[in-house]
């Protein structure tokens, strides 16, 4: 396997079927990044932007994603760091604090969920968010 340093960023509307190494994929439209294991593994992850989700900053030259992109849910645990199109490879983490994050996740989730924003709170959003905890691997 070949551990990526740099990604390219490419705004799309849809997602392609097959991807590209070395590719961040951005769809504004459906909030939505997409990109291949930059361990090299070949595993599709999906980052959905949202405010209790992944964040997106394009300086016009760059693209940073925040939090880090950790997959833990792959054989490879692979966890980085997506900044000015740069991958910067974090150290590995224990089970035990993986599991704290994906809790402090869910609570976050939740916090959002309990209808301190209505927007959030809104039956119409409910289905995104089903999608966004399975993404997320918190069910």
């Amino acid at each position: 396997m070949r551990r990526l340093h740099e990604l390219r960023h490419e705004f799309v509307e849809f997602i392609p079927d097959k991807l590209e190494p070395g590719v961040l994929y951005i769809s504004i439209p459906y909030a939505t990044t997409t990109h291949l294991c930059a361990c090299g593994c070949g595993n599709e992850v999906v980052n959905p932007l949202a405010p209790h989700g992944w964040q997106l900053t394009f300086d016009g030259r760059s693209v940073s994603l925040s939090p880090s992109v950790g997959n833990w849910s792959f054989p490879c645990e692979s966890h980085y760091w997506i900044r000015r199109d740069r991958v910067d490879w974090a150290g590995a983490m224990q089970r035990d604090q993986i599991d704290a994050g994906r809790e402090r996740r869910r609570r976050e989730i939740d916090r959002h969920q309990s209808g301190t924003n209505s927007e959030l709170a809104s039956p119409d959003t409910r289905s995104w968010r089903q999608r966004l905890r399975t993404l997320l691997r918190l069910e």
